[in-house]
């Protein structure tokens, strides 16, 4: 019977790790802040992103939701924008349902970059190859940290994340977002 029971319970916790994606380094920590700089773990996906560790740079004097640090991505008129990546230690599966929270605003005080953007999240199977687009955020128009879930169903298998501050219409404008606390990708109804 105890025999029974440990398998049990250790087939039941082994279901909600397999369940579960962690990121490395979702509160951006490990660097002083500083403009122009990739956070620990994280790569650059487009030609001129140069994300900011924040608080502290550009005048941007928000406290972190979590944590120390948080990251910064902007857009910018000349139809460019920023975005970073990350490869899972385990693949987001085809057909699956999953979600995931994280921290967002935005901030009035980046110079030339002051508007307010969305936040668009692409799944790939290589450093931003081929991406699938997994979910666009609402318009982040809050200056206030808020916790914002996404649900999401990738239609093929990916083993990259990628990040994008992006245009919320057609206008090209400056903007950024600010992110933090993301918390792990689990799958839908295992919570």
């Amino acid at each position: 019977m105890r025999k029974h029971i440990l398998l049990s319970l250790l087939t039941s916790f082994s279901m909600i790790i397999y369940a579960q994606v962690e990121l490395s380094n979702p509160s951006f920590e490990g660097i002083q802040p500083q403009d122009a700089t990739l956070p620990i773990g994280w790569l650059a996906c487009k030609s001129g992103t140069t994300p900011d560790i924040l608080p502290g740079p550009w005048g941007v004097i928000k406290e972190p939701s979590e944590g120390e640090t948080y990251l910064g991505l902007i857009t910018r008129a000349d139809n460019s924008w920023e975005s970073i990546t990350q490869r899972l230690p385990s693949e987001l599966k085809a057909g699956k349902c999953y979600y995931l929270k994280m921290d967002l605003a935005y901030s009035i005080r980046y110079p030339r970059h002051n508007l307010p953007v969305v936040l668009k999240m692409y799944g790939s199977n290589g450093k931003c190859a081929d991406p699938e687009l997994l979910f666009t955020s609402e318009l982040i128009d809050n200056t206030d940290w808020k916790t914002f879930d996404f649900i999401f169903k990738p239609e093929r298998g990916f083993r990259y994340i990628i990040l994008e501050a992006y245009y919320p219409g057609d206008e090209k404008i400056g903007g950024n977002i600010l992110i933090d606390n993301i918390q792990m990708i689990q799958e839908c109804g295992r919570a």
